[in-house]
């Protein structure tokens, strides 16, 4: 079982991914935005971060960038999901583990979750 943060600022697709996760296994938290997020990765060190691209207060790439320029957080893996701004992300191949496009395949999502996962081990 892993310890995966979700930053969504769409309450209804934060408890969809978050229940998807559960029932495969997984413990979940889930923050509103990516600062909030940023504080919840900083107390909880999860083993994988799931971001959206726009959010407010700040957006899904600056969240990996702060993690990513963090020492002690810079391992975690990311996936961001977005919908028009997924290109972004695949254009910062070094700050995401994967980009998925909303709406996303639950298997696609769970596959990349696993995938991320054993990246760490």
């Amino acid at each position: 079982m892993a310890l995966i943060v979700i930053a969504e600022d769409e309450f209804l697709i934060a408890d969809v991914l978050s229940i998807m996760l559960e029932d495969a296994g997984h413990q979940v938290e889930a923050a509103p935005h990516g600062v909030a997020a940023l504080e919840l990765v900083r107390e909880k060190r999860p083993d994988l971060v799931i971001t959206d691209f726009m959010m407010p207060l700040m957006t899904g790439l600056e969240l990996a960038q702060a993690l990513r320029d963090d020492g002690e957080l810079s391992s975690i893996p990311i996936i961001l999901v977005s919908g028009a701004q997924a290109s972004i992300g695949r254009s910062h191949p070094d700050m995401f583990d994967a980009v998925l496009d909303k709406p996303y395949d639950e298997t696609r999502l769970l596959n990349a979750v696993e995938v991320a996962l054993a990246g760490q081990q």
